[in-house]
């Protein structure tokens, strides 16, 4: 509503702008930036299109008169280079610009192509930067067109970086040199600023919890089995890591109770998240819970047990918040951002975790919103001395750093209130 509001002033108060591009996940784009427009009466005269569907429905949603043209992310490549429409936006918006964090995509690049065209550029973002200050020379470089953090992300590196972990010549992850993290807010804070939900609006209280799970000494042994020779032989079948990534997802699967063999069939090992999820669903007493899970065979095995349903159509969604539906499941990748999920319901069990600390905090926000009337409880279910207490330790970590940035930028509107 913020930005929408700033549009309006800028496109028919001050004739600043005439066209306005939003890029916006698939989802948000279709139905919470429309929603929003329509929602407020201020913004009674903005002109909007939606520029989604098929190649014929997008080029007519785009030769349509308006002041804002909505498109998601996927798309943007084809606007920029396939479309063979003239890029004369003269504003873009980016909602959640942490997905054009990566200089490699072809989102990134298309839009660097325009990027100097371009006058006006607003990037929104709760997670800037979610797996460490690397994440952010992507982002400003659309943002200023590399004024403060440079042009090539090499020069970022060699600037601001030392190797952490590293296999001879090969370097898998770079460390802030001391002092980095200060010299990076200082470079970004004239552009930047972080407005926490918490410091403007009163939310309701948050629960974090974890439970445990233990695996038997056979289950364990399996896990230990894999996650030192790579190789599993395992109820006829044989469980492989061919690298270290790979290994990762193959014991969070283990932890989950089921994994996938070399052939991509499904291994089942145990039960013991979902008799934890059942205990839980017990215990909400029939108030509506929400679950996030990551594999697939996590999906099938949660449906097989429990009625839930899947949150993956607009239809489901309102569903959900009419409180029709006592028990849903999300994938975090697919419902993690701008969907608004805090009428349905106040409680979320994480099933299966991610390493991605964008995604689990996006998916937390789902519930503990504005809007939200009650005190949200997020489970986490963990299987003892697995790789799960890894990844909650690394997503603990992760934040830390991520709210320091966020508390380097943060609004000083009181001061300057007391200023004026």
């Amino acid at each position: 509503m913020i930005t929408l509001s700033a549009i309006f002033d800028l496109a028919l108060d001050s004739f600043l702008v005439c066209k306005v591009l939003v890029i916006a996940p698939l989802r948000v784009a279709r139905d919470t930036w429309p929603a929003e427009i329509e929602k407020w009466n201020h913004l009674q005269g903005l002109i909007y299109s939606v520029a989604i569907g098929s190649e014929a429905q997008r080029k007519a949603a785009l030769l349509q008169k308006a002041d804002i043209y909505i498109i998601n992310r996927e798309n943007v490549d084809w606007l920029v280079n396939k479309s063979g429409l003239p890029f004369d936006y003269d504003m873009v918006v980016i909602d959640e610009l942490s997905s054009f964090k990566s200089h490699q995509t072809k989102r990134f690049k298309s839009l660097i192509k325009v990027r100097p065209v371009i006058k006006r550029f607003v990037g929104l973002t709760g997670t800037p930067s979610a797996n460490g200050l690397m994440d952010l020379w992507a982002q400003f470089r659309l943002l200023d067109m590399g004024q403060r953090l440079g042009r090539f992300i090499g020069r970022y590196r060699e600037d601001y970086f030392v190797p952490d972990k590293r296999n001879r010549q090969v370097i898998f992850s770079y460390k802030p040199k001391p002092g980095a993290e200060e010299a990076t807010y200082r470079l970004i804070s004239d552009i930047t600023v972080s407005m926490k939900n918490t410091d403007y609006l009163k939310l309701p209280e948050l629960v974090l919890n974890e439970i445990h799970v233990k695996l038997s000494e056979n289950e364990m042994e399996n896990y230990q089995t894999l996650q030192q020779e790579l190789v599993l032989p395992l109820k006829g079948r044989e469980i492989d890591a061919v690298n270290a990534a790979t290994l990762s997802g193959k014991l969070l699967q283990m932890a989950n109770g089921a994994v996938y063999d070399e052939d991509g069939g499904v291994v089942q090992i145990h039960d013991r998240k979902l008799d934890a999820l059942e205990d839980l669903i017990e215990a909400a007493n029939g108030k509506p819970v929400l679950v996030a899970y990551w594999f697939k065979h996590d999906l099938e095995r949660i449906l097989k047990r429990f009625p839930a349903e899947k949150l993956d159509s607009a239809g489901s969604i309102k569903r959900w918040n009419d409180g029709e539906i006592p028990l849903a499941v999300i994938h975090p990748a697919s419902a993690g951002h701008g969907l608004n999920l805090q009428a349905g319901g106040c409680t979320l069990v994480w099933f299966g975790l991610t390493w991605s600390l964008e995604l689990y905090q996006q998916a937390n926000a789902r519930l503990h919103r504005q809007g939200q009337k009650q005190t949200v409880v997020i489970h986490h279910i963990l299987a003892k001395d697995t790789i799960d207490e890894r990844v909650m330790k690394a997503l603990e970590t992760k934040d830390t750093s991520q709210r320091a940035l966020m508390e380097a930028v943060k609004a000083t509107i009181d001061q300057q209130k007391e200023e004026n």
